[in-house]
């Protein structure tokens, strides 16, 4: 049997899934926390992998290897290959004011055009900008910028040679200096932020090797390694027409396309993904957090508050909830709240406001697949995952909300399987991806009743109350 590996570095941990290569089958598996905090040090995300590592059993057996990551943090490394500071992440928003100058300076269809996506807080432009405004001596210092995924697998090279320094087109794409459409760095916009230019990782195709390890903690074949939407993306096999739509802390509806795409309106980032295509993506602020504060509200368990939502009727009699607990960016509200409107005697029984707290989720993430579509992404069905996917009211409301067949996957850790798969593809030297067998079918759930009023409701509730 030949193992490859998929790792998940994420914000809240490492996650090492261990595979078979010809089959997929899961050999075995391991994690470890990481700090929390937005500012972290990348060597405690080191410290992690070796403990997930040793979880699954070690990386010995393994053959090849491949990472996929957090977007779009921030690692500044000097000459010698050290790191200046610790690392932004991408939830980092003291770079708020820095997105703002940026677009002061190029218009938000001229961002667009050059990189696919506006600049908002989380992209790494603007992380950049912020170093160099607040931090000039760490600036100046700073010789290389590298990405988590980008940084974890050159520390598996030897961490010594910026020559293995490397990245994929999937996380370059949400750099804010590298284009989908050129397929190439924009050094003009990295001098912009940063004051000057900086050695930036090769970027791999697809499948192309990485190097190989070159430490005793492993020494097989390196894949190039990916995004997490994009390595999700690959472990569901997404086709153009398919959108998945994740829920986790935030929502995020990304969808396959052959094209890159350019919104000027900043609420689709245009990444490309990790196979070729594109993978155009737009992000709630609010998602599975809003059922913890239904849940929270109403005392009762997730299944609890399922069996509640099903109770009331579809619209819950007029009560709209919209969920901007910490402002949004699909629409781009970031000073928004949220509301509790149409509240009557009749309708703020524990059932209504559960109904409306489905409702609300579903709709914003409705939203999200409008402003797909309005970039030019055909969408034919959903993919819904993430932890909240799990929902029974979500799963029976999804369909006629959304208005889409719905397919809802086993559940699985879709970051590091995707990047498993990835590691295998790189090792089989082919030109197309391993067909593994999945390791259930998905739970379909076709449209039966499209329910156009909950969202009708929704939108003009939304609309008032942004004007207040």
């Amino acid at each position: 049997m030949t193992l490859v590996a998929g790792v998940d570095s994420s914000t809240q941990s490492c996650k090492i899934v261990i595979r078979d290569a010809d089959s997929g089958a899961l050999v075995r598996s391991g994690r470890a926390p990481h700090p929390d905090g937005t500012s972290v040090h990348p060597s405690k995300w080191w410290e992690a992998f070796r403990t997930a590592a040793a979880e699954a059993g070690g990386l010995e057996d393994v053959a090849a290897l491949a990472v996929g990551g957090q977007q779009h943090g921030m690692i500044a490394l000097d000459q010698a290959g050290e790191v200046v500071r610790e690392a932004l992440l991408w939830n980092d928003t003291r770079s708020a004011q820095a997105a703002t100058d940026l677009i002061a300076e190029l218009s938000e269809q001229e961002w667009a055009d050059a990189i696919g996506s506006v600049p908002v807080a989380s992209l790494t432009v603007t992380k950049l900008r912020w170093l160099r405004d607040a931090e000039p001596e760490n600036a100046a210092r700073t010789h290389a910028v590298a990405l988590p995924h980008d940084w974890l697998t050159w520390q598996l090279a030897g961490g010594t040679n910026f020559e293995h320094l490397v990245t994929d087109r999937s996380d370059a794409s949400g750099t804010g200096y590298w284009s989908p459409g050129s397929e190439g760095y924009r050094q003009d916009l990295l001098e912009r932020a940063l004051g000057h230019g900086a050695v930036l990782p090769r970027v791999l195709g697809p499948r192309e090797r990485a190097g190989t390890g070159n430490t005793g903690l492993f020494q097989g074949v390196l894949g190039p390694g990916a995004g997490d939407n994009a390595a999700a993306a690959l472990a569901l096999a997404l086709q153009p027409g398919d959108v998945a739509v994740s829920i986790g802390t935030s929502g995020v509806v990304s969808a396959i396309a052959d094209a890159p795409t350019a919104d000027g309106s900043g609420l689709v980032t245009g990444f490309a993904d990790a196979t070729g295509r594109y993978l155009p993506l737009a992000c709630t602020l609010n998602a599975a957090r809003v059922l913890d504060w239904a849940a929270n509200l109403l005392g009762v368990d997730h299944e609890g508050l399922a069996k509640l939502a099903l109770q009331a009727p579809s619209g819950a009699e007029g009560l709209v909830l919209v969920p901007y607990f910490e402002g949004e960016r699909t629409p781009n509200r970031p000073r928004s709240t949220a509301a509790l409107h149409g509240m009557r005697l009749s309708n703020t029984t524990p059932a209504h406001i559960a109904r409306a707290a489905v409702e609300a989720l579903l709709c914003s993430l409705a939203d999200g697949i409008d402003a797909v579509r309005a970039a030019g992404v055909p969408v034919q069905r959903a993919f819904l995952i993430g932890g909240a996917a799990q929902s029974e009211a979500v799963q029976q409301l999804a369909p006629g909300i959304l208005g889409l067949d719905v397919l809802v996957p086993t559940p699985g850790e879709y970051v590091a399987d995707g990047a498993a798969r990835q590691a295998a593809w790189v090792l089989s030297e082919q030109p197309e991806q391993p067909q593994w067998s999945a390791s259930g079918a998905p739970k379909t759930l076709a449209v039966d009743k499209l329910t156009p009023q909950v969202r009708e409701q929704y939108a003009e509730v939304r609309e008032f109350t942004a004007n207040r």
